[in-house]
């Protein structure tokens, strides 16, 4: 809640902040000659607890975090550094005596239309209509209990999601990550969180309906989601690289997380994903632990199965075992951290032929073991600076028959002070693997920003150094750059400035130079409505001379979304919106491949 009355809420978690809580509550602000003051109500429907008779027990803690010249966080109670628990050290109320969250029950009807035209011959010829269609959908939330919850969707939008932010995909062997931003899934997405990421939300790329469990009660934890995709996003990982394709053919997804806590340090799980479809399915099953030895220690294993059958056409096309097979994955972790030392210690083994296609796991075949240590001092207050922290990493790649894929050593530093500024510098050495050869590689790495005025935040990276040309196995210089702004004009208009700039050289001659660009703006008009205007562009200038094979020696493309939105809560929403793409080679300019409008009206109804 800011001091002009604007809402904002999320779940803390161990695993960190979960912001897909979207729960209806009401608030208001105002702000004084002498400050502001807030008040909030928050409906027991709207909050998960356990189920008890008599009077209850509530860890609470009121916090106001302000960015000044250094950001300050003033709460009830002083949080211990050498505590890794935050929610344990909450203070505890205790009343709430047979609190009740009523029906506990959700109806939130939609209504969405959108139209789209587009070049059936591009780049020539005229947009014509590809696509018109109106669709009524429905999402329903039951509390079974105040802390087990049951949602259903049919016919789910999320034309209100941000385009995602643009990432470099020149030169990457592996595949991308990228958050999910859908509310049906980041809802309670903290239940499904592990070592590794076994649940990826995001390989659900085209969800026609869903239900989904999540909760706890007592010392059991409960997640499980079912949904029918009409595509089907798959990643063929391998030691050195990975593959992708997308199927116009649908699939069911399903998913089953189970915890059980042991006291309050120590828990166990269990996890089962399945994905069916013709001719082709991926299951993987598995049990993690975690202990919380004492409050700066932690231990974490993960140990998953997985049985997989891909399509005869898909086997062929892509390289990929014929009939059913399956293979192991075991992660384990060690952390260790208190006010002023922290050390670590990791350990991977993933099998070549295991898959988790509801997961994002692009690299398996090979063996890793990771550690590093660092150290860090605290400033009294009052001092320019904040903290200071150094450290160093070692890590360590073989693959499944135990070739060496990667040695790698690394120092580094990390300052944060006055105006909120940071730095961190790290140097790294490695001797890197691929495709038959090995390279010695040396690169360096800076981030820093700073807010030189309560408006404006301005940050920068820069990676320079030694990179694989992963197209042509050679070894090339890379320096990148971005550079990014956000500035707050008055208290109506914030405008975002992010760009990439690439360029890597192999012999001396440059192989390719790459520049990303995105610009956002958001005004607000109050509390409840705004206009967002999102445009990225994307401009890739290869040197087809440089290449070992042939090669375009231009990409270009333009998006752009617009949005106004007003939101009476989480759910009762309006969005009107706009959103085209341009493209561009060496052959043609930028040149207009679609463009469409879209319309959505949702409302959330609790029935009495």
């Amino acid at each position: 809640m800011t001091a002009a009355g604007v809402q904002m809420d999320g779940i803390e978690a161990p695993s960190g902040e979960d912001p897909g809580w979207d729960a209806i509550w009401d608030s208001a602000a105002e702000i004084k000659d002498w400050g502001y003051v807030v008040e909030i109500a928050i409906p027991f429907s709207s909050l998960r607890f356990q189920r008890r008779e008599g009077p209850q027990i509530w860890g609470f803690d009121a916090v106001r975090r302000y960015p000044r010249t250094h950001s300050f966080h003033i709460g009830l109670f002083p949080r211990s550094r050498s505590n890794n628990c935050y929610l344990c050290q909450a203070v505890k109320i205790r009343g709430f005596e047979n609190v009740s969250p009523g029906n506990n029950i959700e109806l939130n009807p939609t209504v969405t239309a959108f139209h789209t035209d587009a070049r059936p011959e591009f780049p020539s010829g005229d947009l014509k209509k590809r696509d018109q269609e109106a669709e009524i959908g429905l999402t329903a939330r039951w509390g079974i209990t105040p802390n087990l919850t049951f949602s259903a969707t049919a016919n789910p939008d999320f034309s209100q999601v941000e385009a995602d932010a643009l990432q470099l995909d020149i030169n990457q062997p592996f595949a991308l990550f990228y958050p999910e931003r859908r509310p049906f899934f980041t809802e309670g997405a903290d239940y499904f969180n592990s070592l590794e990421r076994v649940v990826y939300s995001r390989t659900v790329r085209d969800p026609s309906w869903g239900f989904k469990l999540t909760g706890k009660e007592g010392a059991n934890t409960y997640g499980a989601y079912t949904v029918r995709d009409d595509i089907t996003n798959l990643i063929f990982p391998g030691s050195q690289g990975s593959d992708s394709t997308s199927l116009e053919k649908g699939n069911t997804s399903s998913v089953l997380r189970y915890k059980r806590d042991f006291g309050s340090h120590y828990t166990a799980g269990l996890f089962a994903t399945d994905r069916e479809g013709c001719d082709y399915y991926n299951r993987v099953f598995g049990f993690d632990l975690d202990f919380r030895v004492t409050p700066t220690n932690q231990l974490q294993l993960l140990v998953l199965g997985s049985k997989t059958r891909y399509s005869e056409e898909t086997a062929m096309n892509f390289s990929q075992p014929k009939g059913a097979f399956n293979d192991w994955l075991v992660s384990f972790e060690y952390d260790h951290y208190t006010r002023t030392w922290g050390w670590w210690a990791d350990y991977e083994q993933t099998g070549p032929d295991f898959r988790a296609d509801l997961g994002f796991i692009p690299r398996v075949g090979y063996r890793n073991v990771e550690g590093g240590v660092l150290y860090t001092w605290n400033a009294e207050p009052g001092n320019w600076w904040a903290q200071f922290r150094a450290g160093t990493e070692l890590n360590y790649f073989e693959d499944w028959d135990g070739r060496p894929l990667n040695k790698a050593a690394s120092l580094w530093f990390n300052y944060s002070g006055a105006l909120q500024s940071n730095l961190f510098v790290r140097g790294t050495t490695m001797r890197e693997a691929y495709n038959g050869r090995r390279f010695n590689l040396n690169s360096f790495t800076l981030t820093g920003g700073f807010l030189p005025t309560e408006d404006l935040r301005i940050g920068m990276d820069i990676h320079l150094g030694d990179r694989i040309d992963y197209a042509n196995t050679r070894k090339g210089r890379r320096l990148r750059i971005n550079p990014r702004l956000d500035y707050n004009l008055g208290r109506h208009l914030r405008l975002g400035i992010d760009h990439i700039f690439e360029r890597m050289s192999v012999q001396n001659p440059r192989l390719y130079t790459a520049n990303i660009s995105q610009i956002s703006a958001v005004y607000q008009l109050n509390i409840r409505t705004f206009f967002r205007s999102i445009l990225q562009y994307v401009n890739y200038d290869y040197n087809s001379g440089n290449y070992t094979f042939p090669i375009d020696s231009e990409y270009r493309t333009f998006y752009t979304q617009l949005l106004f939105s007003y939101k009476l809560n989480a759910r009762t929403v309006l969005f009107l919106g706009y959103s085209d793409n341009y493209l561009g080679s060496q052959e043609f300019g930028l040149t207009q491949a679609d463009r469409t409008f879209f319309v959505k009206l949702g409302y959330a109804w609790e029935p009495v």
